[in-house]
């Protein structure tokens, strides 16, 4: 009776009983839909923010330290992607902007020997 609790969107809400004292106290009412708010689309690129990101990767090319992680990953070694980790982390400052980097990179240059190959 008390606890008649509805699940929506990952939140419980607790049904209201129309008593006006004790737990879940208050008019019953029926939840609405929130509309999305415009923050859970944060970090979200759409199609044409990824296209006009691919046109000037293609224009502009790699920076200079972004080169050095590709030089790094081409010479590689048992230990070259702990050394690209440590570098990229210490040029971006955070420990997941380096592990995208360093994938992004990687990427990059499986890009270049596809090309180099299918010439």
């Amino acid at each position: 009776f008390f606890f008649n609790i509805q699940r929506s969107n990952n939140t419980f809400t607790m049904a209201r009983t129309g008593i006006a004292k004790g737990f879940n106290s208050g008019n019953v009412t029926t939840q609405r839909e929130r509309p999305a708010r415009p923050a859970s689309k944060k970090m979200v690129a759409s199609e044409r923010v990824k296209l006009c990101r691919a046109i000037a990767r293609e224009v502009v090319g790699l920076s200079p330290y972004e080169r050095r992680i590709l030089d790094m990953i081409k010479t590689g070694g048992s230990a070259a992607d702990k050394r690209v980790y440590k570098f990229a982390k210490k040029r971006l400052g955070s420990h997941k902007r380096a592990v995208v980097k360093r994938e992004d990179i990687k990427e990059v240059n499986s890009a270049q020997r596809a090309r180099a190959a299918g010439v």
